[in-house]
């Protein structure tokens, strides 16, 4: 097996990405890796533009800033507890394109794991994020490992 010595993190800003920034730091400390955490911002007002209107209600654009906002405090609770304990890890904040940011992370950082949240978001999130995973796992340079919130048999 390659070593693993360079880990990034995928946070969407959402509360599922909680597991998978715990997730990141436990296997940093097993590898002794350095950890890198990613959060992408996404902006659901570029999504009213494109979409017709109704498509999602109103409500769900009001609430996705404010479930946003708690998620990146609940975030900032994990990783500054890493910190406080003396256990290094670098954050990197994004609105961009979020394949191309990855792929551009993973290419200047030389990461040898991705971790990503696996699809269990609401509807807006999923519409934002929606085919990404799929993209990522065939795209990325390196491996990826996908993070379930709750483990689920899969119904086909």
């Amino acid at each position: 097996m390659e070593t693993i010595k360079r880990i990034l993190v995928i946070s969407r800003m959402i509360p599922y990405s909680r597991k998978t920034i715990k997730f990141g730091v436990s296997l940093a400390r097993k590898y002794d890796a350095r950890l890198y955490v990613l959060h992408l911002v996404s902006k659901p007002v570029d999504l009213l533009a494109v979409n017709a209107p109704g498509l999602f209600p109103d409500e769900v654009y009001k609430n996705y800033a404010n479930s946003q906002q708690e998620a990146k405090e609940q975030l900032d609770k994990i990783i500054d507890q890493e910190l406080r304990s003396g256990y290094p890890i670098t954050e990197l904040v994004s609105d961009r394109d979020p394949v191309d940011e990855i792929e551009r992370v993973i290419s200047e950082e030389h990461i040898d794991l991705l971790l990503v949240s696996a699809h269990q978001e609401g509807i807006l999130e999923h519409a934002l994020f929606g085919g990404e995973n799929d993209t990522l796992v065939r795209k990325m340079p390196c491996s990826v490992l996908l993070v379930k919130n709750e483990p689920e048999p899969v119904e086909w």
